[in-house]
């Protein structure tokens, strides 16, 4: 009967189970023919999984809570749960890689609750990207009570791994192919988060040398303040075997857990109270250590704020000759708060750093403190807690590009697109949520996918082919790949006056092969263009283009739009009417490509 629906609804359904069902329709109350052995044969273990392909790069794993693994609060250890995602995740890279693998970095992880003995710690890290010799592992950490059958969240994390083939060898990593749409989207923002792991140190540069008031130092009372030298802690451990992998380097876990204990014992020599671990900002393993290395471990508090401090950790490493010097293994900051009674954060005394380096480290953290929140704010949050047009300055650059692009990314890998029209070569088709309402246009075009890329990331040219746009000013040109323009259009507002948009252009170039030229846009606040009384201020939340080359000649170009809220009452009342005008304005684009095209062709003939 369900698929009797389906045909009635012009739902395709496959000739076979069409004859299927009209057969069993058709025949007599007498029991069904038996299938011949050869049919079972066809599909065997069909009926025993239904279910979809498991990733073969997943891991899950399960721990019991249990009294060795906690501390004083009867609370799991944080620098255990490390050792276990570290676990999980390199289980995870070497499914794919087929070889050992060494962690070389993780991304910020924030805690957000405890673990109490008893409870269940639930583990799940799957592969989400590989690239030429390293690959991103997506870990999800949650806490089951047994009792109560309560499933919470703790964390999501990634970290990076490298394959680690025999001595003077590189290994290169095969592909990875998503299957689910979930795949999809954390395969193509993979590439983002990979581009801001690598421009992170000079985020950090840059905000000190553009903002020096922001981090100077406070006007404190000495006496109340506590010096920083009190915190310092220094530890040693010695790396046995049953610290470290079958090629006897350490683990990153077992690292992390060292690091987190000396951070746990500077940060409680402050309050006088045992602190919580909160966060751990992003850090990269500068290179391993193996079984009968020393590991000089040390803390000390960098800068206390109202309820939380920064603890800055360092871990060398060196052989049974003092002589020879120490190797830095790692570096990281960790985010300490202490909880009262009824679980809020206490309030800290301040910091006095000592002068000189003291006095760096302490403006290092008050300038790490902005960008951590910056990063939590913009990229850590889901979509739609994003407020549409978030204010742009140096220190969060970096994350609104990361944002406005990874967004694009996560429409386009989106399924159940439906076909809304389809008009000679342009077809365009939408995509209802709970929230916004989606467009996709696209068409195939005879040029090559990276002109075409650069005659549509430049806004200050869609002028020419899309009559909304009455001009683009270029306000900024923030690096190579980000521009912020202001944007007049003609449409009017119910205001019945011309809207205006600022707006952050991001471009990305293919990472590997398969993926498209990006240009995404959305709407930034800027101090410099308020909005202004002869203009509606407009917003855009996420929208682009992106671009497939299908040939050398020939390019598939894709337009999305993802409206707004206050968008959507002139979108149900007007479907015919808009569907029309974005054809229009997309064969127009076309137009303009061709033309371009051949310009540039008669310019090289002339040169």
């Amino acid at each position: 009967r369900c698929l009797l629906k389906m045909v009635k609804g012009n739902i395709v359904v496959p000739e076979e189970i069409l004859s299927f069902c009209c057969n069993g329709l058709q025949g007599s109350t007498s029991p069904p023919r038996a299938r011949e052995p050869e049919e079972r044969e066809e599909v065997p273990g069909a009926m025993a999984n239904p279910s979809p392909a498991r990733n073969p790069t997943e891991v899950q794993m399960s721990q019991l809570v249990l009294p060795c693994h906690t501390n004083h609060r009867g609370e799991l250890s944080t620098g255990q749960l490390l050792k276990w995602i570290d676990t999980a995740a390199c289980l995870s890279a070497e499914r794919h890689a087929g070889c050992p693998c060494v962690t070389a970095s993780m991304d910020d992880m924030y805690f957000e609750h405890t673990i109490s003995v008893g409870q269940v710690v639930n583990i799940k890290a799957k592969v989400n990207r590989a690239f030429n010799s390293s690959m991103e592992v997506g870990i999800q950490v949650s806490y089951e009570d047994l009792c109560s059958g309560k499933h919470c969240s703790i964390c999501k994390a990634y970290a990076t791994f490298v394959a680690q083939g025999p001595p003077g060898s590189k290994v290169k990593l095969k592909p990875l192919t998503p299957q689910t749409e979930e795949e999809k989207i954390e395969h193509s923002i993979a590439a983002e988060r990979r581009r801001m792991r690598l421009v992170h140190k000079d985020t950090l540069k840059d905000l000190l040398t553009r903002s020096p008031r922001e981090t100077e130092l406070e006007t404190r009372d000495d006496s109340a303040a506590v010096p920083a030298e009190k915190t310092r802690v220094e530890s040693v451990e010695l790396v046995l075997p049953p610290h470290a992998n079958h090629q006897s380097n350490t683990f990153g876990g077992q690292i992390m857990a060292w690091m987190e204990n000396v951070a746990t014992i500077a940060a409680s020599r402050l309050c006088h109270a045992h602190p919580t671990l909160r966060a751990i900002e992003m850090f990269h393993f500068r290179g391993p250590s193996q079984v009968g290395d020393r590991l000089v471990l040390k803390a000390i508090v960098n800068n206390a704020f109202k309820n939380s401090m920064e603890v800055g950790v360092c871990a060398e490493a060196y052989g049974q000759e003092m002589s020879v010097s120490r190797r830095h293994i790692n570096s990281a900051f960790m985010t300490f708060v202490v909880l009262d009674e009824d679980g809020q954060p206490r309030s800290l005394p301040m910091v006095a750093p000592e002068p000189g380096e003291g006095e760096r480290r302490y403006r290092e953290a008050s300038a790490r403190k902005k960008i951590r929140l910056d990063r939590k704010y913009v990229v850590s949050c889901k979509q739609t807690e994003v407020p549409l047009s978030v204010p742009w300055d140096q220190s969060n650059k970096v994350y609104l590009s990361y944002n406005n692009v990874s967004a694009l990314k996560t429409l386009v890998a989106k399924a159940n697109w439906a076909l809304a029209r389809e008009k000679e070569k342009v077809r365009m088709y939408t995509l209802e949520e709970d929230k916004f309402l989606s467009f996709r246009i696209e068409m195939s075009v005879r040029i090559a996918a990276s002109r075409a890329f650069s005659l549509l990331s430049d806004l200050r040219r869609r002028h020419e082919w899309d009559r909304h746009y009455v001009s683009a000013e270029l306000v900024q040109q923030v690096d190579d790949d980000d521009v912020i323009y202001h944007v007049v259009s003609q449409t009017l507002s119910h205001e019945n006056k011309p809207q205006d948009f600022v707006i952050l252009a991001s471009r990305r170039k293919p990472c590997s092969k398969g993926d498209p030229y990006v240009v995404a846009f959305r709407s930034v606040t800027l101090p410099t263009h308020p909005a202004s009384a002869g203009f509606t201020r407009g917003e855009t939340v996420c929208s682009g283009f992106c671009i497939w080359p299908e040939s050398e000649e020939t390019s598939k170009v894709a337009y999305y739009n993802q409206a707004t809220p206050g968008y959507l009452n002139y979108v149900t009342t007007n479907v015919a009417g808009l569907s029309s005008n974005f054809c229009a304005t997309f064969e127009a684009c076309e137009k303009f490509l061709l033309k371009n095209k051949e310009d540039l062709i008669v310019r090289l003939q002339d040169l």
